[in-house]
């Protein structure tokens, strides 16, 4: 079943969702910069911006079960390996199984939303979590050490884009040359634009702890905001972020037509 042409079908289904997805919250980013009123700049504000459009109610649909596939797929990964990695290496298979856990959240907030269920907004859970945390004796280090692995994901995902480490994922035969180009960029700019945010967050995060103020924390959308109000400079990276979160959106779709799965 892991290696089912079914489940690599719901995997590339979940690329495609998670490209749909980064695309809006790339347009949510663009409308921050620009000074507009925009829903929340992350997932969750993504998904609750398509179910309240006409055709939003199938395009959720779609990705929740896209997400389910993408989740599936990273579990089985998990559990029977990795493809093209040692079966002994446990490292993939942790990773696989953190990508899997958060996709199988994301797809539960999917179908919490086509139930028409009442969410908190992800930045208010992220600082109630970050209070509650706190109220533990080594809750402020546990905090720390939360933002500083973010940071350290952020980190890799700029080493991979700008090392272009995704391309060993690529059929390449399958892939037109001019179609490699394309690619080759979207995924350059796209992930080390990824890792970029991925920072700011675990920034924040390290902030609230050092500064034992749970209010400090940002989600993806809270990071972006407090990054555009603090400077010109911050406008200018969140900028910058925003067309490289775009450029992971077409590139996730590029996954979805050429990744091996």
């Amino acid at each position: 079943m892991a290696d089912s042409d079914g489940l690599k079908g719901l995997a590339k289904l979940g690329f495609a969702a998670r490209g749909t997805i980064y695309l809006l919250i790339g347009i949510f980013a663009v409308m921050l910069v620009q000074g507009k009123h925009t829903p929340e700049a992350d997932q969750r504000g993504a998904m609750q911006e398509v179910a309240q459009h006409t055709g939003g109610f199938l395009l959720l649909w779609l990705i929740a079960i896209g997400f389910v596939g993408y989740a599936l797929w990273r579990l089985s990964e998990a559990a029977f390996g990795v493809t093209g990695k040692d079966p002994d290496d446990k490292l993939p298979r942790l990773k696989s199984l953190a990508r899997g856990l958060i996709y199988a959240g994301l797809a539960v907030s999917a179908f919490n939303l086509l139930a028409h269920a009442r969410q908190k907004s992800q930045a208010n859970q992220q600082q109630q979590w970050t209070s509650k945390v706190m109220e533990y004796p080594a809750g402020r280090w546990m905090i720390g050490i939360a933002g500083a692995v973010v940071i350290g994901i952020g980190l890799g995902l700029m080493y991979q884009g700008i090392m272009r480490k995704f391309k060993k994922h690529f059929a390449l035969a399958d892939m037109p040359s001019r179609s490699r180009r394309i690619v080759w960029f979207l995924g350059t700019f796209g992930i080390t634009a990824r890792g970029v945010v991925f920072g700011l967050v675990g920034f924040f995060l390290v902030r609230a702890a050092w500064e034992y103020d749970p209010s400090k924390a940002r989600g993806l959308d809270g990071a972006l905001r407090q990054t555009v109000a603090d400077s010109d400079t911050g406008r200018l990276l969140v900028a910058v972020c925003a067309i490289g979160l775009l450029a992971f959106g077409l590139y996730a779709y590029a996954e979805a037509a050429w990744r091996r799965t």
